[in-house]
């Protein structure tokens, strides 16, 4: 798989977890957000929770789920990130780490699994 392909792969996957976690009451505020060359792909708000969301997507389940590759590396880099969102937007509130997983199958629909709470700032 190219780049752009990977590229476009992951977009959808993103655009995919927006829709559902709109569907679910979520306000996004933002997408992207990058700090220091790292990135969380979603920050959004449920209630009175900041949500920072790593959204993983793949086209088969043959090598494992895509939340796998939430590993504790990516976790630590993640929490960085949502570390200086919350200084540099000064909140005040609850967060939480949550992944996304998404399998799109040959017939072209989602199958999507929300993780609240996936993993703990170590």
């Amino acid at each position: 798989m190219d780049s752009f392909s990977t590229y476009q792969a992951g977009k959808k996957g993103e655009d995919t977890a927006v829709e559902f976690l709109e569907k679910k009451g979520y306000s996004i505020l933002a997408r992207n957000y990058v700090y220091r060359k790292k990135e969380i792909d979603i920050i959004a708000r449920d209630k009175n929770t900041v949500v920072f969301v790593e959204v993983k997507e793949r086209s088969t389940d043959y090598f494992g789920q895509p939340y796998d590759a939430v590993n504790m590396k990516k976790q630590k880099s993640i929490v960085t990130v949502a570390d200086n969102y919350i200084r540099q937007h000064n909140i005040d509130m609850e967060s939480r780490f949550d992944v996304v997983s998404i399998v799109f199958c040959k017939d072209g629909v989602p199958v999507i699994e929300h993780i609240e709470s996936a993993f703990e700032p170590v």
